[in-house]
């Protein structure tokens, strides 16, 4: 099967990477662009995230000697190789936004896992193994923007990845309030301990802008199509707390959750593991052969030896225990550059190849 050509938006930053990464040797994608500044153009891959390079893994000797792209300026030439492109970009919110629209403009499919179309309209969020039908929105979004193989879709945030799977999960016991404490990675931010030395031994208690996004984004994601958008959904609340701590990978959350009808201890677990998954007879290449698992160890999942399992795609939950306030709580986990950005965002392209949007 020949692959279907990709390039990366904003290949040279820590997202970037990942996605440089994972893509090498995709059955599906091969990655034939690298894009970035201006300042990076010109130079191999390997020249231009030289003293950079941030993932625990060797570049991939597909893209060493790829030549970098400018994101802007080479536009055209970027188009003319590819079938669609990742956005990675680390710019202002507006800017990207205006990129990633002039791309799709351009007959370019855009997967994307940066905010600043989350909440457009006619964008759908997609965490695939919960909302898939959210898909269908593309075909309303070419349509109103006369868009002809254009189209925009994004992946939400890495904060939410690990809780919002379990709301899915128990959605027929209706879940009505969430109480989120987010422990987000140093990664998160693009950095390493390198790089922002004085986190270690250190815990910041604010991250600019991720409790909105952590208590908004799932809103969307759990909505439904209606007329030319998302309808949110109005039956849940959720108040979050996002703290930066000195971990490399990995985003844990700790949840408090009620829910207007009762379960026992034993089916909130069996409704976790036994999630009836929408995608799992697509066959995807990144999919987690198991979305969620649970562990009955009191001390798991744990960041350092939980956050890689399924490749970094899988969601670990555990010390399910009952709540005096609300009912419930729960830690659950997940890998924040991987199923959390670069790894989601690849899974939402190879849903979107599997329903036909993507291809030669």
């Amino acid at each position: 099967m020949e692959k279907i050509k990709v390039g990366i938006l904003g290949a040279t930053g820590m997202v970037g990477q990942r996605f440089v990464q994972l893509l090498q040797d995709h059955p599906w994608f091969q990655v034939v662009a690298v894009a970035a500044s201006p300042r990076s153009a010109g130079k191999t891959y390997e020249e231009a995230v030289k003293g950079k390079w941030k993932i625990d893994a060797t570049i991939p000797n597909k893209v060493k000697s790829i030549k970098v792209v400018a994101v802007e300026e080479d536009i055209n030439k970027i188009v003319s190789e590819v079938d669609f492109v990742f956005s990675a970009l680390d710019l202002d919110k507006d800017k990207i936004g205006s990129i990633e629209e002039l791309y799709a403009s351009k007959d370019c499919p855009v997967v994307s896992n940066n905010s600043a179309h989350r909440w457009t309209a006619d964008v759908p969020m997609i965490i695939p193994e919960i909302n898939p039908q959210h898909t269908d929105l593309i075909d309303i979004q070419r349509k109103d923007r006369r868009w002809n193989k254009g189209f925009i879709v994004v992946k939400p945030n890495c904060s939410i990845q690990s809780y919002v799977p379990v709301i899915k999960a128990l959605e027929s016991y209706k879940p009505r309030k969430l109480i989120v404490t987010a422990l987000q990675a140093i990664s998160g931010a693009g950095k390493t301990f390198e790089t922002w030395p004085e986190m270690n031994g250190n815990i910041i208690p604010l991250i600019k802008g991720e409790e909105a996004k952590s208590e908004k984004e799932p809103m969307k994601i759990l909505g439904k199509i209606k007329d030319s958008h998302i309808e949110e959904a109005k039956t849940l609340t959720i108040s979050a707390t996002c703290i930066r701590v000195p971990v490399i990978d990995g985003h844990m959350t700790s949840v408090d959750i009620e829910l207007e009808k009762k379960i026992s201890k034993e089916k909130f677990v069996d409704a976790i593991v036994n999630y009836k998954n929408p995608i799992s007879d697509l066959n995807l290449p990144s999919a987690p052969k198991q979305f969620m698992k649970y562990f009955e160890e009191e001390d798991r999942p744990q960041t350092r030896i939980d956050r890689d399992i399924e490749n970094g795609m899988g969601i670990t939950v555990g010390r399910l225990r009952q709540d005096s306030v609300l009912g419930w709580k729960f830690v659950s986990l997940s890998h924040n550059t991987i199923r959390g950005a670069a790894g989601g965002a690849i899974l939402v392209a190879e849903l979107l190849k599997a329903k036909g949007y993507l291809g030669k």
